[in-house]
């Protein structure tokens, strides 16, 4: 007797950059920002800001800071 409850299709996980950086892209024009900050009021999406492209995004979520050494 065959299942009748579908199995969906595996897609293969985004490549990394090649190149990659501390900060992630900007979302709006791709390029590698130099600064990407951020503030969140209660209850309202967080909005990242980066420069200097000055684009806004808004995220549900805060960003997952994490502490990279410096480059050699």
């Amino acid at each position: 007797m065959r299942d009748p409850h579908t199995v969906p299709r595996l897609v293969p996980a985004p490549r990394a950059p090649v190149d990659p950086g501390p900060l992630p892209r900007c979302p709006v024009c791709g390029s590698a920002p130099e600064r990407v900050s951020w503030r969140q009021c209660p209850g309202r999406p967080v909005v990242l800001v980066f420069d200097p492209c000055a684009h806004r995004y808004a995220a549900q979520a805060p960003p997952v800071l994490t502490v990279t050494a410096p480059p050699a």
